[in-house]
This record gives C-alpha cells, structure tokens and sequence, in this order.
C-alpha cells in the first residue's frame, strides 16, 4: 500500500471509540482521511475482511497536535452515533437491494409462465394435429376397403356370369336405398313385394345409426351394447314383464340408446310398442318373436365387434 499521511488525531478518536490502532488507520487511508463518519463506515462495510487488522504501510502526521482530554462518555455518544448511521444506511441498502431481487424474481416467474403456457399451447397443437392426421387415414382406410370390397364383388359376380345389365343393377340399387331409407316404414306384408328380410331391415337401422353417428363411434357402441342387452334379457326371460317394458324418461336409457332415434325404431322394430302418450315401450308377450330377437341380437353382435360395420355401405 502506498505511503500517505494520516491525521494522528482522528486515528485517535476512532481508537477511543474502542476500535484498533491498525484498523483505524487502515479505515481513514481507505477512506480518503476525510472524516471520522467515513472511517466508521468503511469499518463496517470492511469488518469481515480477512487483512482489516493489519497495519497499513502510511506515514501518521505527528505534527498535528491530536486534540486532547476526550471525554469517554462523548466518544462512546459519537460512536454509537457513527455506528447507528452506518447500520441504517447498510439497512437501506439492503432493502433496495432486496426489491431488486424480487422484481427479478417476478420478472423470471413471469417468463417461465409465459414459456409454459407456449409450450402448453403448442403441444395442443401438436396434439389436434396429430390426431387429425390419424382421422384422415383412417378415412383413406376405410375407403380403400370399400374400394377394394366394392370391386371383389364386381369381380365375383362376372366370375359367376350374372346376367344382370348395368341399367337394371342401377335401378335396383335406386330402388333399395329409398326403401332402406326408414326402416320403420317397412312393409313386411307379401303384398308389399318387398323382399327383404326383417334380418336385414334391422341390419339398415343399425347401419344407419352407426354412418349417422360417425364421429360418435364411443356412444354409438354404447347403444348397441344396451340395445343388445334389452333383447337379450327378453331372449332369456319372455314371460318376465319387467324385461319387455322399458321407460323412455329413464334416464340411463336416454343416455345410452334414447339419444339416438335410430336406437328406439331398433327396438320398435323388434316388436316394442309404444301407446299414444305413453312413456313406456312394451313388447306384449303374445308379440314376443324369438327368431326375430335372435337376428336382432346376432346384427348387433355385429355391430359390435365389426369395426368398419355401416361405413363401406355409403
């Protein structure tokens, strides 16, 4: 450290303050030997310092008369002053120091949210995106079953040599789809010269729910699983009233088939009647019609276990 000079008296006063010699020399060379309030505060600022105590190489100004007969009381009055200024500036300091960590704080809490949130949103995209792209080909999937189904039968009915024209297929084809169209609308009587039969026209019903409800594919299985447990119960116990009479408001069947007028014309269509006004449907014993339950329930075991059921017939 480079030699300069000390005013003696005020190195005496801070020793009279209880601090050491050395380290009040060394506080009034580091703080300019300006005034015993700066000394004091760079001891405080430099009290943990590991060198504090060791004395500076500085020459002491002994020419100075130090000023003489301090009065205790005084200077200990002066140093706790000295002492109560600096702890309230370190005080502060300390205070504006710590609103600056919490506006960091805040300002990084800020940003992490920020950046959860675009990395929440973009993973949704990511998601929606994905799950469009899996909808698409299983589209494309569908259709080139159907494709392919649509031209093994073209080529199995040349194999067998069907003499059947184009014009008359078309026809035919025209023609089964208005009748299919509602199923309840039916006639199965022989003069109808309809010629399907009831397997069949329960066979449409389902189909129709199913290409109705195509985005709906977890409901509908629900409702064919319902649908197939009503016609089961009936199967397994025809003289039991309870299982040939379902209430329309219940509200566990209008969650599963209720929702879907396709699920009640099913039932109507296996023999349940309902009365005009009446909140019930009603299979009547003496309508009871096993073979006809028995296709219902093989169609919707079908329907079921069939993945593509009522999507490659559009």
């Amino acid at each position: 450290m480079a030699a300069s000079d000390i005013n003696r008296s005020l190195v005496s006063e801070l020793v009279a303050m209880g601090f050491s010699e050395a380290r009040a020399t060394k506080a009034l060379h580091s703080s300019g030997n300006s005034s015993l309030e700066a000394a004091v505060n760079w001891i405080i600022d430099h009290e943990n310092d590991a060198d504090i105590d060791e004395m500076p190489m500085v020459h002491v100004d002994i020419t100075e008369t130090p000023s003489a007969g301090f009065d205790s009381e005084q200077v200990k009055l002066k140093a706790q002053e000295l002492r109560e200024r600096a702890r309230k500036r370190r005080e502060e300091e300390e205070k504006k120091l710590e609103r600056e960590r919490e506006k960091e704080r805040i300002r990084a809490g800020k940003e992490l949210l920020s950046t959860k949130r675009m990395a929440e949103e973009n993973e949704r995209k990511r998601f929606e995106a994905q799950r469009k792209a899996e909808k698409e080909e299983e589209r494309r999937a569908r259709e080139r079953i159907r494709q392919k189904l649509q031209q093994d039968m073209v080529e199995r009915r040349a194999r067998l040599g069907s003499s059947m024209n184009s014009s008359t297929s078309s026809k035919s084809i025209e023609t089964s789809k208005q009748e299919f169209k509602d199923p309840l609308k039916v006639d199965f009587s022989a003069s109808s010269g309809y010629t399907a039969t009831k397997k069949e026209v329960l066979m449409e019903c389902l189909r129709s729910l199913r290409r109705q409800h195509e985005e709906e594919d977890e409901k509908v299985q629900r409702a064919f699983k319902a649908l197939l447990v009503y016609v089961r119960n009936v199967v397994s116990n025809p003289d039991e009233g309870m299982f040939r009479k379902i209430r329309l408001s219940n509200p566990a069947f209008q969650a599963r088939v209720g929702i879907f007028k396709e699920g009640v014309q099913f039932l109507e269509l296996c023999g349940f009647e309902r009365g005009e006004g009446s909140d019930f449907l009603v299979l009547p014993r003496n309508k009871v019609d096993m073979a006809l339950l028995r296709s219902a329930g093989m169609v919707l075991h079908s329907a079921i276990t069939n993945p593509f059921f009522g999507l490659l017939s559009k």
